[in-house]
């Protein structure tokens, strides 16, 4: 398929105005557990209706949560009666979790704390991804889960049980698998402790900490006591900073572009994609929001500016795994030789997103080199159309969209379905935004 093509003949037209970021992806998964697991009616403002959340969101009506999608005031509201800790119901049929890894690895950390047995499984791409990491954690928890290659892989067969609180160290800093471990202890007595190797995503602490769950964390240390009840709330989400990254580059490389990105989330956790950019040499402005939840906010304005090379490894490259792609993009347009390293985990998410971006951008002229970890891009001002393939990865379709829009005729991605993963629209907002 072929993304649209936002330019006439080829000169590639400035992208001008302002867009809503839609809500973010992983605080909508976070906002759609905690409500269904607090005691009370929630309601969820700016979610995220993506297929991702949406596989969340039908795993806790599978379970007999009540949640309604509404608009009041010309708003869109999620409503969730939350049952409380142990208000689930076991489920009559398989969890299908889709493409979503987050729903996969939150909900096993989950269900292992509960009276009942599930199965989780997923797409051909999540069933064969790994899930040792959250697995063994669990285990040591006393949680009985098997699967595929020892457990490891989906389908995963969960037979629910009283845990026991642990203390344990995870050994690389991992969001997805510091959060299982936190909601299994969420439902166990006592004191369940994660201690981080260094920092990740904390998505999952700023929301136990807005809905008032007895949480610590002092230094490396995040702790839960289990086991105890909290009361429903109202939930804000920012747009998804992840989203926006593809809008930050997009308008970084076409020349003339000037874009407004407004209410993005600006976790500090988060905002790894913005540093590298404004080391890259980007122009962008950030305007500080008021949050009625515990996550900052800001418009933001990016503008064109010629970008240069940069090194990104170690904790820079932790904090911008999900944006490689796309960043990926911004290096083959700098002057310079751009290097990413310490990236290992690219080869087993939704696709191999090192060989994906790789074989990508050759095919548009770029001289590049791959190695275990990462990826050394030159960069060029000079690219061609190229048939890219996804392996149904959305991040992958998204950025050599946005590539295609500097190349005479576009790029033709062979999946744009895919996208609808984690950002239903993003074709229509970017074709918005060509000034005609």
């Amino acid at each position: 398929m072929t993304a649209p093509r936002l330019s006439g003949q080829f000169k590639a037209k400035p992208l001008r105005g302002a867009v809503l970021i839609p809500g973010d992806k992983s605080i909508t998964h976070r906002a759609i557990i905690l409500s269904a697991l607090a005691k009370g009616r929630s309601r969820i403002q700016g979610y995220l209706p993506s297929e991702d959340c949406e596989r969340t969101l039908a795993a806790f009506q599978s379970m007999r949560i009540s949640i309604q999608k509404t608009n009041k005031s010309g708003k869109d509201l999620l409503e969730v009666e939350g049952k409380g800790l142990k208000g689930l119901t076991e489920p009559e049929d398989v969890i299908d979790c889709g493409n979503s890894g987050t729903t996969m690895r939150l909900m096993s950390g989950l269900l292992s704390g509960q009276s009942f047995f599930s199965v989780l499984t997923g797409d051909q791409s999540l069933r064969k991804r790994p899930m040792k990491r959250v697995i063994e954690p669990l285990r040591l928890m006393g949680a009985e889960i098997s699967g595929r290659a020892e457990g490891t892989q989906a389908p995963l067969a969960i037979s629910g049980k009283a845990l026991k609180p642990v203390a344990y160290h995870l050994p690389i800093a991992s969001a997805q698998v510091k959060s299982a471990i936190l909601l299994a202890g969420l439902c166990t007595e006592g004191r369940t402790t994660v201690y981080e190797p260094g920092p990740s995503r904390d998505h999952t602490e700023r929301m136990f900490e807005f809905f008032e769950v007895p949480f610590k964390k002092k230094g490396a240390a995040l702790s839960v006591e289990g086991g105890g009840s909290f009361q429903a709330r109202d939930i804000n989400i920012p747009g998804d900073i992840s989203s926006a990254a593809f809008f930050l580059v997009a308008g970084s490389i076409v020349p003339g572009s000037e874009i407004m990105l407004k209410n993005v989330g600006l976790n500090p956790s988060r905002t790894g994609v913005l540093e590298v950019l404004q080391k890259m040499g980007a122009d962008i402005q950030i305007q500080p929001l008021s949050s009625s939840t515990n996550e900052p906010v800001a418009d933001l304005i990016v503008r064109f500016a010629p970008l240069k090379a940069t090194l990104i490894e170690g904790p820079l490259m932790t904090a911008v795994i999900d944006e490689f792609p796309i960043l990926c993009v911004a290096a083959a347009r700098a002057e310079g030789t751009t290097v990413f390293r310490d990236g290992g985990e690219l080869r087993v998410k939704e696709s191999d997103r090192i060989e994906r971006m790789a074989e990508g951008l050759r095919g548009m002229g770029l001289d590049l080199e791959t190695h275990s970890d990462g990826i050394s891009i030159e960069g060029r001002a000079d690219w061609k159309s190229t048939a890219c393939k996804t392996d149904g990865d959305h991040r992958i379709a998204m950025s050599m969209t946005v590539a295609g829009l500097l190349t005479d005729g576009g790029n033709h991605v062979d999946d744009l379905k895919c996208i609808n993963t984690s950002f239903p629209g993003f074709l229509t907002l970017l074709s918005q935004l060509a000034v005609t």
